[in-house]
């Protein structure tokens, strides 16, 4: 079942295939609001001060992946995606980076990053439970409690999108 082109997340299922759902429901959410643009368009700016574009949520979108589902649930030790713009270790906007845009940038060349990221994290989840647990601040982190995270965190920067995407050519919904 889908709804506008996204997989809808089912309506009846087991904890697991729902959380994974919702969250493959907004990764495709967010691929739908950059749909159909050029380049320049996906490089603008939503309003001053503001400098987030879907451009660069897209490249966040991609360091997040990695820092939940590799650093932190794998413990993989692997570098940032993106280049901290300002030396706070994370491009500006927090420790996953992405929203500044370098010079080189393309919207092709950041989705190949994203789905990359993607199908590692699902690897990564495939074998381990809901209540498996990663060291995380001193404590331990459950798989459960970052498939929660995550789908927040693509909610949260779907409405950013949503409000882009109208800023830019009008189009709301999807």
């Amino acid at each position: 079942m889908s709804t506008s082109g996204r997989p809808m997340p089912p309506l009846v299922a087991d904890e697991r295939t729902s959380l994974e759902g919702w969250l493959d429901f907004y990764r495709a959410t967010l691929a739908q609001k950059c749909e159909e643009l050029p380049e320049g368009q996906l490089r603008e700016a939503s309003a001053a001060p503001s400098t987030m574009t879907l451009l660069g949520l897209v490249q966040h979108a991609a360091a997040v992946e990695r820092n939940w589902f590799r650093r932190v649930l794998a413990q993989e030790d692997v570098p940032p995606l993106f280049a901290p713009a300002d030396g706070d270790g994370g491009g500006g906007r927090g420790h996953d980076g992405g929203f500044e845009l370098a010079e080189d940038a393309t919207y092709g060349g950041a989705v190949a990053v994203w789905q990359a990221e993607v199908r590692r994290g699902r690897e990564n989840c495939a074998a381990r439970g809901l209540d498996d647990t990663s060291p995380f601040m001193g404590g331990e982190v459950t798989l459960r409690w970052i498939y929660l995270h995550m789908i927040g965190e693509y909610a949260r920067h779907c409405g950013h999108a949503d409000l882009i995407r109208e800023r830019i050519d009008g189009r709301t919904g999807v």
